[in-house]
């Protein structure tokens, strides 16, 4: 297989384009040659600044002149490190700081304007007008670039991510679309986010495809600008996650609505974060009288540790939705429930040119299909390992006889072909022997009252009794209930459902953290609750939790 680098120089073309859509400003745009044309000079200047095998920290608003850079980058053999802006928020500012740190990156690349605002990372905009760089094509199992994970349930970790890996994993998510190529893929996802980079630019570039961009900010603000885009530009792929969905759902007027047609839409990617049947069902039902099909919604899943994608749904089949008895779902052995009942989970896709394996977490041994256990992948797709951190690589990479796999740290199951994921491994909360997972508590607390914003759902341990359930949750500041009537709503509705009891802390809305993809930072949050850094609007706490907490204020005192 040609690796993505070689293949995109020499196949680039003038009758394809890469598009950004900024908001209020003429649209700019690239052919696919001319993108080729300027990596090409970057990738000189690069190589003659003595960057080949060093790396290169990309900060960069949207737009393209990241994609020139990213590319430059690879031509070059240098290894990318694409950030976010840190001009937002200390905590942006501190993430950038430890990525600085954990990459060792030499330099710092950013675009015209900004590169004195960030001046005291030494940043700078690479030479224009160099010489055709000398081309030496990429060994496949060289770092092409460093992926942070979000940490949702961690620190960031730099996944290296292989040219090797890169190509494979590309190959893989194009077949998706079967023998109908992509004509034009568009979206809006951060260009320093897996499912951004791969699933959304450099898909559209290995497959010969026309690519529509546009500013995340501007999408969250007003979510019709991304189907707008979809409607004018007849794009056929989008990626999104499961909170772009929804958003869209609940915020595009009928107004703007009516002037849309997203009859062209063929693909339309769901990954990144759990999915819900709710969350797809309400965005067809929305969207249907524009054009819009079900069979186009491609639910799929996949992690930075293996690239990006692991499964997805093929085009035109629309998702698989199987419901389970609550009861199976919390002892780790599904059962089939009644069609108009159960919990209802949906399908990621059948397991292709990567091997899926479910496994006993304790043991590392298969199970039955049907029985809930640690998704674990194996192929070419899989990252080298996590920059600098040998001890987890060799935590989450484990090579036995059978050859290489990744330990996923998600739970799921595989039944008929399609693999179902519930949850992650660290955020089981296990009450008396049932597996109760957060997204299962926070989507209860979201449908008990039309003023609930987001939630973050953990378990607390005491040395006596086990876990307990705590939901973080957010009211609207809209909301005319008091925070004390509302969590009377939510709290009998959770506690009714799962028969367990829940301590529930009510908040403001944005008090939720979350990372640049949406999902909920569970264990930070955690941490917060425990650390005394939430600030409540009203508290309703078991005596046992109220104990946990007064235990943990007296250890800090």
């Amino acid at each position: 297989m040609t690796d993505f680098v070689t293949g995109f120089r020499a196949g680039s073309r003038p009758d394809r384009t890469v598009t950004y859509l900024p908001e209020g400003r003429p649209a700019v745009g690239l052919t696919h040659r001319d993108l080729d044309r300027r990596a090409r000079a970057v990738a000189s200047w690069l190589a003659a600044s003595g960057m080949a095998g060093e790396p290169v920290l990309l900060l960069y608003p949207a737009g393209l002149d990241f994609l020139v850079a990213f590319l430059g980058c690879l031509y070059a053999r240098a290894v990318a490190v694409p950030a976010p802006l840190p001009l937002s928020g200390s905590s942006r500012v501190d993430r950038v700081d430890r990525l600085l740190r954990d990459s060792g990156a030499r330099m710092v690349l950013t675009d015209e304007a900004h590169v004195a605002v960030l001046g005291d990372l030494s940043a700078r905009t690479f030479g224009e007008g160099a010489s055709p760089d000398p081309w030496e094509p990429p060994d496949a199992g060289a770092v092409a670039y460093l992926q942070y994970t979000s940490g949702s349930t961690s620190r960031p970790r730099g996944v290296e991510v292989t040219h090797g890996g890169l190509t494979h994993n590309l190959e893989v998510f194009r077949r998706v679309s079967g023998d109908v190529p992509v004509r034009r893929i568009g979206g809006w996802l951060p260009h320093h986010h897996d499912m951004g980079l791969v699933g959304l630019q450099l898909q559209a570039l290995h497959a010969g495809a026309d690519l529509v961009l546009l500013s995340p900010e501007a999408v969250v603000a007003r979510p019709i600008r991304w189907l707008r885009a979809i409607s004018d530009h007849r794009v056929d792929w989008t990626v999104a996650p499961d909170f772009g969905y929804a958003w869209a759902t609940r915020r595009v007027s009928d107004e703007e609505r009516a002037g849309l047609d997203l009859s062209c839409l063929t693909m339309a990617v769901s990954g990144a974060e759990p999915i819900r049947i709710a969350t797809l069902d309400a965005f067809t039902e929305r969207f249907a009288p524009v054009g819009f099909r079900r069979t186009a919604l491609n639910p799929g899943y996949g992690l930075a540790e293996s690239t990006l994608v692991v499964t997805c749904t093929s085009r035109g089949r629309g998702p698989t939705v199987r419901r389970f008895t609550p009861a199976s779902l919390a002892a780790g052995e599904v059962v089939l429930a009644p069609d108009d009942d159960g919990v209802p989970l949906v399908g990621c896709g059948e397991p292709g040119d990567l091997d899926v394996r479910i496994v006993d977490p304790a043991t590392g041994a298969g199970v039955a299909d049907g029985t809930i256990g640690e998704i674990r992948v194996a192929g070419p797709s899989l990252a080298a390992g996590y920059h600098g951190d040998p001890a987890a690589t060799r935590a989450a990479f484990v090579t036995g006889p059978d050859g290489r796999w990744l330990r996923t740290g998600d739970l799921g199951f595989l039944l008929d072909g399609q693999l179902y994921v519930t949850g992650r491994l660290k955020e089981l909360i296990i009450i008396r022997g049932r597996n109760l997972y957060p997204q299962d508590v926070e989507f209860a607390a979201r449908e008990a009252h039309p003023d609930a914003g987001r939630g973050a759902a953990f378990g607390v341990r005491d040395a006596d009794a086990g876990e307990h359930v705590v939901l973080v949750q957010e009211i609207r500041r809209s909301s005319p209930d008091t925070p004390a009537g509302f969590a009377d709503v939510v709290q009998d509705a959770v506690t009714r459902r799962f028969g367990v009891p829940v301590s529930l802390v009510v908040v403001r809305s944005n008090t939720i953290r979350h990372t640049t993809s949406g999902k909920v930072r569970r264990g930070h949050m955690r941490d917060l609750f425990l650390g005394g850094g939430i600030t409540a609007l009203h508290s309703a706490l078991s005596p046992a939790v109220a104990t946990i907490v007064a235990t943990a204020e007296a250890d800090r005192a």
